[in-house]
């Protein structure tokens, strides 16, 4: 005699959410967490749709899968709200008060650095282009140097050309 295992609706949902927001775990993994057959939650997957990606919140992410783009754009949704705001904003995108702040240093960092980069870069540009204006300067005297002495051989032998004529 089979027994069959019945389970609450309730925990149906919570284990459909829980595999949807698995991030790189596999089914199996969450069945195994769930203490249930990975068969029986691929069957409910399969007869519950996936939920699209517009009414599936962004907070199916964990905050360090978020891409620089996603994480400014929140950053900016986020400015200037009162710390209730704050907090409901962060609850409905699955995140904490402590990543914004944690993502706002980073890029306050990222752009000092890239500022500072951005002058040592410029430094070592002008330095080249000094370098390399002496380096001509001294390549078109050397030059006009040799045509110097090119003028002068031809006017000496055109000298001793008349007198041997």
């Amino acid at each position: 005699m089979s027994t069959k295992n019945t389970y609450t609706e309730a925990f149906r949902e919570q284990a459909l959410e829980k595999v949807y927001r698995r991030g790189q775990r596999t089914i199996s993994t969450v069945a195994d967490e769930l203490n249930m057959n990975t068969g029986t939650l691929k069957g409910w997957m399969k007869k519950h749709q996936k939920p699209t990606p517009e009414t599936t919140p962004v907070a199916s992410k964990r905050p360090n899968d978020w891409t620089a783009a996603e994480r400014l754009k929140v950053l900016m949704e986020s400015h200037g709200l009162a710390e209730e705001e704050l907090n409901a904003f962060c609850r409905k995108k699955g995140l904490f008060a402590h990543h914004l702040e944690q993502w706002k240093k980073t890029f306050e960092s990222d752009s000092m650095e890239g500022r500072s980069n951005s002058a040592s870069i410029l430094r070592e540009l002008k330095t080249k282009n000094q370098s390399l204006n002496k380096e001509l300067k001294r390549k078109e005297k050397a030059l006009a140097e040799a045509a110097a002495l090119l003028v002068l051989q031809k006017k000496f032998q055109a000298f001793w050309a008349d007198k041997e004529s």
